[in-house]
């Protein structure tokens, strides 16, 4: 089976709303493969992105969580990188 052209395209399958809010687009609830597709889509740059602004948005309290929220970061941006890698 051939994906569609729109497989893992964060901006297509996850797209920002009215309010500013990621949606999932009414073509993608019939689609059988929509949740390989979100997977992939949030394993792309874009994702990884849209995963650190979550973060950055995130409110941390107490040490424990500031430890956890850094430790996060940490992973995304050393995915992010690792992905700029594989690309060139």
């Amino acid at each position: 089976m051939t994906k569609k052209d729109c497989f893992g395209i964060l901006d297509k399958v996850f797209p920002l709303g009215d309010k500013g809010l990621r949606e999932i687009t009414p073509g993608c609830f019939q689609c059988p493969e929509r949740t390989p597709c979100l997977k992939a889509a949030l394993c792309t740059r874009e994702g990884l992105e849209m995963k650190a602004e979550i973060l950055e948005r995130a409110a941390a309290t107490g040490m424990v969580s500031r430890l956890q929220r850094w430790s996060q970061k940490k992973e995304l941006h050393r995915l992010m990188k690792d992905q700029g890698k594989k690309k060139k």
